[in-house]
């Protein structure tokens, strides 16, 4: 009972995670190694014999370009998939977190624990991608240490509010509309694969209000040191709004589901 509060919800989705984490911890170093492969080598051979192809990437190599990225849309891809239906389980089919707000915890302890789970995995998978681009020339910097914090941020900046917009649901009918619709579009055109410039004049400052662009600018300088992360202070102060939001409003959304 000595135990913080936050620390139980959390060792509860430990426990589960347990019982799955070879598949997970299998993709954290898999799914990158066959982008870096397919994206980074075999499409940047054909960008990289274009000078100006070069010169739109900051004289860089489109795989120096493209790997660091990988970090930060990893911790998106993950983070927000687990804020679906993982999230509307502990509601609505297994209620666990129905189970938890029965004992002396109260919802914000659930919504807190469940922050801290959220920073767990997603740091697990950036883990892995960040070992996977060690195994490069190109990559293997110490700014990778850096860069893992950062893409854990920008998990949180996506699994937060997703986590407490999930809280709201019935069913998970419209899940698949926000990976449709939103994550995928963001994993294409969020500046991973080229710069945010090349995208219409109109859905440019789209792009710019997106977390994933903030944590992706900060991971590729970190890892590349001829790359400007840019203003740095505002990266981090737009992904912590985000993380910071979501945390309020993960918060307010189990209160109002778990209570009585």
């Amino acid at each position: 009972m000595s135990t913080p509060t936050t620390i139980r919800v959390w060792e509860s989705q430990a426990a589960v995670y347990r019982k799955i984490w070879h598949s997970h911890v299998l993709l954290a170093f898999v799914q990158p190694l066959l982008y870096l492969v397919g994206f980074g080598l075999g499409v940047g051979a054909l960008v990289d014999d274009n000078a100006a192809s070069i010169a739109s990437l900051g004289g860089i190599t489109y795989f120096e370009y493209l790997a660091p990225a990988l970090l930060a849309t990893t911790a998106m891809i993950s983070a927000g998939q687990a804020s679906l239906w993982e999230v509307l389980d502990g509601f609505l089919w297994s209620n666990r977190y129905r189970a938890m707000a029965s004992t002396p915890l109260s919802p914000g302890d659930v919504a807190n624990g469940l922050a801290l789970w959220h920073a767990t995995r997603t740091a697990i998978g950036v883990t892995g991608v960040a070992v996977v681009l060690a195994l490069f020339d190109e990559t293997r910097s110490w700014g990778l240490v850096v860069a893992i914090p950062v893409a854990v941020l920008t998990g949180l900046a996506f699994a937060l509010p997703i986590s407490a917009w999930s809280a709201t649901r019935t069913g998970g009918a419209s899940f698949p509309i926000v990976i449709r619709f939103g994550l995928l579009p963001m994993f294409l055109f969020g500046g991973a694969f080229f710069p945010i410039d090349q995208l219409p004049g109109w859905l440019q400052p789209v792009a710019y209000v997106t977390p994933l662009w903030h944590g992706i600018e900060l991971c590729r300088g970190a890892v590349i040191a001829s790359v400007d992360a840019g203003n740095v202070a505002v990266h981090l102060a737009v992904l912590l709004a985000y993380a910071t939001a979501g945390w309020f409003a993960c918060r307010i959304t189990f209160t109002r589901r778990l209570q009585p």
